[in-house]
């Protein structure tokens, strides 16, 4: 059984990051993950790396829209020891395969996932797999606004096709800590509060 602090979208905000560095410290929890926007458009992106660096635990991030563009945050990312870029990488944790995929504002459509994702279909289809992502899937809870649903689709028919055990996100602030399902796949945005997940 493992243990893990997913969270979202801090924006560089200082309260959040104590928050989560005091839970992230507890010896239950192995490793963490991140959804992105940590910072503001790059803003205190080395203050952040560095503070969560220092925990010595692996935390697995993929950018959001405010680290774009995607080439210059996984240089930054480089430089610290303990952070593994994901986006469109792959990274094995236990029984479970960690698929991940950043960046994007509200594109329903992302022809460069779904390459990437025809590719992780026929090799870990057989899997226990985890989608993590910045944008919301299309059609549930976590991509709901006032105007309608605003995720993207292709990961919502991934989702489907891959039935990962989990998919997590975040981008909407008007969703975060919620909890939905596709098709079997609990979804959730951690928010920047963060959720503990246990792994079996």
């Amino acid at each position: 059984m493992m243990k893990f602090l997913a969270f979202t979208d801090i924006h560089e905000d200082k309260k959040a990051l104590q928050d989560l560095m005091a839970r992230a410290k507890q010896p239950d929890i192995d490793f963490l993950v991140c959804c992105g926007d940590i910072s503001n458009f790059k803003r205190g992106l080395p203050v952040v790396l560095k503070e969560f660096n220092s925990l010595g635990k692996k935390i697995y991030v993929v950018h959001g829209n405010h680290e774009e563009p995607e080439d210059g945050f996984a240089r930054t990312v480089a430089e610290y020891n303990n952070w593994i870029n994901l986006h469109m990488n792959v990274a094995k944790v236990g029984h479970y395969y960690l698929l991940g995929y950043g960046g994007g504002g509200f594109a329903r459509h992302d022809p460069r996932f779904r390459k990437i994702a025809r590719e992780w279909y026929g090799k870990y289809k057989e899997q226990k797999t985890i989608f993590i992502h910045h944008m919301p899937p299309f059609g549930a809870k976590l991509d709901k606004l006032e105007q309608g649903y605003v995720g993207n689709k292709d990961y919502t028919s991934f989702i489907k096709r891959m039935k990962p055990k989990l998919a997590i996100s975040g981008h909407l602030h008007e969703t975060f800590n919620l909890m939905d399902q596709i098709d079997g796949t609990k979804i959730i945005n951690p928010g920047f509060k963060g959720m503990v997940v246990e792994l079996k």
